[in-house]
């Protein structure tokens, strides 16, 4: 979810053929990318389109809080809602439904983004790195 520059599904197609991975974006551009490297990529707002169920769901979610200085042309990839988190906790509650039993779920934020409500899906920190003014955690959230 959150396909972009298709990092993650590159990462992935080491250990899995790129037939077994679903790439998704919201931005027609990202979605056209990662159709261009090879993978199957559709153009969604989180899980309006995709049907099925999957033992891995990652997320580089938009985590900052709007910000109206920032230009329109980036807050699509940026901007998690008003308060950072309103798009992330929206792709935990869909995200659960997708999932196969053992399945798991990693959600990319910052430490910029508030945890209160998302600390409800109990997630596990696996990975944390320092990148200027902000942590960038991927958390772990198990069915």
């Amino acid at each position: 979810m959150g396909t972009g520059s298709s990092i993650l599904s590159y990462i992935v197609s080491k250990f899995l053929d790129k037939k077994n991975i679903l790439t998704a974006d919201i931005n027609l551009t990202a979605v056209k990318l990662a159709k261009k490297k090879g993978f199957n990529a559709i153009k969604t707002n989180l899980f309006e389109k995709i049907t099925g169920n999957f033992d891995l769901i990652t997320f580089n979610a938009p985590y900052l809080p709007e910000d109206f200085r920032e230009p329109k042309s980036s807050q699509l990839a940026t901007t998690g809602g008003k308060r950072g988190d309103e798009i992330s906790l929206k792709f935990l509650r869909q995200a659960k439904k997708h999932l196969n039993k053992n399945g798991k779920v990693f959600l990319l934020i910052s430490s910029l983004t508030p945890m209160d409500k998302i600390n409800k899906f109990h997630p596990k920190i696996v990975a944390r790195k320092k990148l200027y003014l902000e942590n960038l955690l991927i958390l772990e959230i198990l069915p």
